[in-house]
C-alpha cells in the first residue's frame, strides 16, 4: 500500500481522493477549524496541528511514497494581491520545501511529489515563480511535469487547477506524451513550459463524459439555508450586468426549470467609480468555490421556471458535493466555516483521476524497484 504525507491538509480531501488504498504518515495543517474538521472525518492519529514552519524531518514519520501540498494560493491567484512565492501565504510553499530537502539528506525523501495551486501560479512575477519552483525540483533530482485540470471534466464548478508532479522514479514511457495535447496541457501552460526545457507532458486520459450538472447537487431542502425573498431575488436581478440579462432572458423562454449560479462583484461604473454587479451563469455549472471573505464571495442559487424566479445561497452540502466529497462527509456547523472549508480544498474526483493514471503507476512496485 503506498503511503503519503499531506501538508496543508485543510479538511483531508486529497486523502478522500487518494482513497482507502492509500495509507497517511501524517497530515498538517495550521487552521484549528481544518483540524476539527479533518479529525471529524479522518480521525486524529497522523494529524498535526502545526505551521509547517515549525516542523521538522523528525515530525515526518518512515518514509512516504509520495507528498502532497496544496499550498495556499492567494498570492498566486490573479484576484490576489500579486505578492507571489515571496507573500506571507503562497510563500509557505518554501519551508514545506525544506522538509523535502531534509528528507533526502536522510535518504527518506519521497519518491513523488505533487503540488497544486491556482493557474496564476504559472504566470506569476512573469513566470519567474513558475521557474524558481521548477529549478528547486529539478535540482533536488526530480523530473517535473505540469497538467491543468479542469474540476468541470469531473463536477458542475468552473475550477481550473495547476498540477505539478515531480519524480525520482524511473518513469514507464507509457506514462510521457511525446507532445502537449489537450485538455490537459493548455496554451497557458505551453508557454509557461517554453520558458523550462525539459518539462514533462504527462499523458493523463480524458475522463469518462460527466453526467451530473449543476441542477442534480441541488438539496430540496438545504438545511440552514433559506429562499430569498422575492424582493431580494429582484435586487439581485437588478444588480446583473448585460451579458447576464441575456443569459437569463434565455433561460426564462427555455420551457423548463433551469438552475443557474451567480456572484456578485464590484465593476467600475463606467464615471471613475465602483458598483456592484452581479454575473450569472446558466450552463449548469458552478462558478469556481471561493473562501468566503465577505458575503459577495458567497455564492448564489438562481432557479428559473418561466417568469417565476427563486435565489438562495448555495448551501454548505452542495458546496462539498462541488468538490466531489460523499454525503457522510462531516461538515463544519457554521455556514461561513464549513463554506470555506470547502472553498480552500482540491477537488476529490481529480485527486482520484490523477491517481489512478499517474501516481499510482509511478509507485507501481517494479518502478520503484527501478528507482
Amino acid at each position: 500500500m503506498p503511503s503519503f504525507y499531506e501538508f496543508f491538509a485543510g479538511g483531508g480531501m486529497a486523502r478522500a481522493g487518494l482513497g482507502s488504498g492509500w495509507s497517511c504518515l501524517l497530515a498538517n495543517d495550521v487552521d484549528p477549524v481544518k483540524a476539527a474538521a479533518y479529525e471529524a472525518n479522518w480521525g486524529s492519529g497522523e494529524f498535526r496541528l502545526a505551521d509547517v514552519r515549525e516542523l521538522s524531518c523528525a515530525d515526518l514519520p518512515g518514509r512516504a511514497d509520495l507528498a502532497w501540498a496544496s499550498f495556499p494560493c492567494q498570492d498566486l491567484s490573479l484576484a490576489g494581491p500579486g505578492a507571489g512565492l515571496a507573500g506571507a501565504r503562497s510563500g509557505t510553499f518554501h519551508p514545506f520545501w525544506r522538509l523535502i530537502r531534509g528528507l533526502a539528506a536522510e535518504g527518506r525523501a519521497p519518491g513523488v511529489v505533487v503540488l497544486e495551486n491556482v493557474c496564476g501560479a504559472l504566470t506569476s512575477h512573469g513566470g519567474r515563480d513558475f521557474g524558481a519552483i521548477a529549478s528547486l525540483f529539478g535540482e533536488a533530482g526530480y523530473q517535473l511535469g505540469a497538467l491543468v485540470i479542469d474540476a468541470a471534466l469531473f463536477t458542475p464548478q468552473s475550477r481550473p487547477r495547476l498540477f505539478l508532479i515531480g519524480t525520482s522514479l524511473a518513469i514507464d514511457p507509457a506514462l510521457l506524451a511525446p507532445a502537449p495535447t489537450p485538455p490537459f496541457h493548455t496554451p497557458g501552460l505551453q508557454r509557461a513550459a517554453e520558458r523550462r526545457p525539459g518539462l514533462l507532458w504527462w499523458r493523463l486520459p480524458a475522463p469518462a463524459r460527466r453526467n451530473r450538472g449543476l441542477a442534480d447537487i441541488l438539496e430540496e431542502t438545504p438545511a440552514g439555508v433559506a429562499w430569498h425573498s422575492p424582493a431580494e431575488t429582484r435586487r439581485l436581478v437588478s444588480l446583473m450586468s448585460g451579458p447576464s440579462l441575456a443569459r437569463l432572458d434565455v433561460a426564462r423562454h427555455a420551457g423548463r426549470r433551469v438552475v443557474g449560479a451567480l456572484y456578485r462583484r464590484t465593476r467600475p461604473d463606467g464615471k471613475g467609480g465602483r458598483r456592484q454587479r452581479a454575473e450569472a451563469r446558466f450552463d449548469d455549472l458552478a462558478g469556481c468555490l471561493r473562501t468566503p471573505a465577505g458575503g459577495s464571495s458567497r455564492q448564489v442559487i438562481l432557479v428559473v421556471e418561466g417568469e417565476t424566479f427563486r435565489s438562495r445561497l448555495i448551501s454548505p452540502r452542495e458546496t462539498a458535493r462541488l468538490m466531489g466529497l460523499a454525503d457522510d462527509y462531516v461538515l463544519p456547523a457554521r455556514y461561513n466555516i464549513a463554506y470555506h472549508l470547502t472553498g480552500d480544498g482540491v477537488v476529490v474526483d481529480v485527486v482520484r483521476h490523477l491517481a489512478n493514471h499517474l501516481l499510482e503507476p509511478l509507485l507501481a512496485p517494479g518502478a520503484r524497484a527501478a528507482a
